[in-house]
């Protein structure tokens, strides 16, 4: 290995942890659940002790309610840490942290610094299912971290909200079927498409020995409906949605050069963060240029190819955030990648598992291992926050980088590209055409409501809504996308 700078960035410990006990009572609360990632990370770095860090960095989660939750983590490992962090909410969190941490380590602010972050969210619905009080602590209101890390975007806007349009499984179903639209592929060709790339997801889950689902599924099972996979938002079953019901934690150790050898880690640990890019896309979906495209993706993946001096041809490892089949679409077509590649290492949301804000870690962590195995060969992680919004890139390999650690924000460029106006009930009846839509459906699988964003002559954008049974209905079979429709005053979609 080249001499390197002392102050370069350097991934030297990493660890998954997965708990599957059906009395919650005896499930460990976040926090030793966390640290216990903690501590699998340090014996993955050949350390015989967690290492005092300068900083300890939690991806916020939603399990319990901390606020400062590094701070109880240090006291849980019995540590010192200079400050504690918590991280905006998002997917895209942990590849942010590790880009900025990357930054810091780099300039000389911090020199050990444990990333981290986990869920119990089995066990707090097993624990609400049978009216079980955790006996996890209550934190007092005031505490607060040192600082909170990341770029908070406001997600909906108010004519979304107004509409009751708050969600991802309403939103990434939209997303599928312009995706659709814009391949030329039929429905049933495009649900063919959808359940091999799912498929061979869950193959990738069923080798990870920290899925959460280790068991593979052919295309039809991931496409067929029935009591155990009913239909959610037209045109994803239940199994092509994220599955955030786990108890799964993991961490990250990383350091500079210079504290890696005094602490004595071997080479053969080491994982360098080449490069990274943070940028968002036009934050309001409903301003969006168009649904089967994210150009935030395009101009930040590449952007983090070409400071890593490499390109998509020459990345061996990727993984793309894949919170639902058109997160990794898209993702994919703005990359420049087959979606017949493996796209993932972990199996994904849906089998490996959906911690919330925290999958990401767990993507990381299983590349730094791929990566141990093959040196040399060269790693891609996005990271993917709110509606395909906040997106976070990074570039990893066991060979150091030549001029150090390099990250960019491209967000001028990407606040610059078209984007339109959006108009509210009342000023949107008339004539449009469908560009997107999907059916939402009850727990049943039965259609209860389709929700569609509709181009108006004039080229701006209007949301048309119907909870009109033999619209819903009508809607649930052939393409709609590009079909024109109107809608009335009070912005009901109508199609005859």
């Amino acid at each position: 290995m080249m001499s390197l700078d002392p102050r370069t960035p350097v991934i030297v410990g990493v660890g998954q942890q997965l708990q599957r006990i059906d009395n919650p009572l005896e499930a460990l609360a976040p926090v030793p659940f966390i640290a216990n990632a903690i501590r699998e990370a340090t014996k993955d770095a050949g350390l015989s002790s967690v290492p005092n860090a300068d900083s300890i960095r939690v991806v916020s989660f939603l399990s319990w309610r901390y606020r400062d939750p590094a701070r109880y983590i240090a006291e849980e490992l019995g540590i010192t840490t200079r400050e504690t962090v918590a991280s905006s909410m998002g997917g895209n969190s942990t590849q942010s942290l590790i880009n900025a941490t990357a930054l810091e380590i780099q300039s000389g602010d911090f020199d050990v610094v444990i990333l981290c972050g986990g869920e119990t969210s089995r066990t707090r619905k097993r624990a609400r299912a049978a009216e079980i009080e955790l006996p996890w602590p209550v934190v007092p209101e005031d505490l607060k971290p040192t600082r909170i890390m990341g770029e908070e975007l406001v997600m909906n806007h108010e004519y979304e909200l107004s509409r009751r349009i708050v969600a991802p499984i309403q939103i990434y179903p939209i997303f599928e079927t312009a995706i659709r639209a814009a391949s030329g592929r039929s429905v049933a060709e495009h649900n063919q498409h959808l359940g091999k790339l799912w498929s061979n997801f869950s193959k990738v889950a069923e080798a990870n020995p920290y899925a959460w689902i280790r068991k593979s599924m052919t295309p039809e099972e991931i496409i067929t409906t029935g009591p155990r996979n009913r239909m959610i938002g037209l045109p994803y079953t239940k199994v092509m949605n994220s599955n955030n019901d786990v108890d799964q934690s993991a961490a990250i150790i990383m350091c500079s050069v210079a504290a890696a050898e005094r602490m004595g880690i071997s080479k053969d640990k080491w994982v360098f963060p080449i490069a990274g890019t943070d940028c968002h896309e036009h934050k309001y979906v409903s301003e969006r240029d168009t649904f089967a495209d994210t150009p935030a993706v395009k101009l930040g993946g590449k952007m983090a190819l070409d400071l890593a001096e490499t390109s998509i041809n020459d990345i061996d490892i990727v993984d793309l955030y894949s919170c639902f089949p058109s997160a990794v679409q898209l993702g994919a077509a703005s990359l420049g990648l087959s979606t017949d590649r493996q796209l993932t290492r972990t199996g994904g949301l849906s089998f490996a598992g959906g911690p919330w804000n925290n999958y990401v870690m767990h993507a990381v962590a299983t590349v730094v291992g791929e990566l141990r195995a093959r040196p040399g060969e060269k790693g891609l992680v996005w990271g993917n926050g709110g509606y395909a919004t906040k997106h976070a890139f990074g570039v990893y390999s066991t060979t150091p980088p030549t001029n150090g650690f390099k990250h960019a924000y491209p967000q001028d460029q990407i606040d610059a590209l078209p984007r339109r106006t959006v108009v509210d009930i009342g000023t949107s009846e008339g004539p449009a055409t469908i560009e997107g839509y999907t059916v939402m459906h009850d727990r049943d699988g039965n259609p209860e409501r389709a929700i569609a964003p509709c181009l108006l002559p004039n080229g701006n954008r209007a949301w048309g809504i119907s909870d009109d049974t033999d619209t819903v209905n009508a809607m649930c079979e052939g393409e709609w996308v590009g079909r024109a429709v109107r809608l009335d005053a009070t912005g009901t979609l109508l199609i005859k």
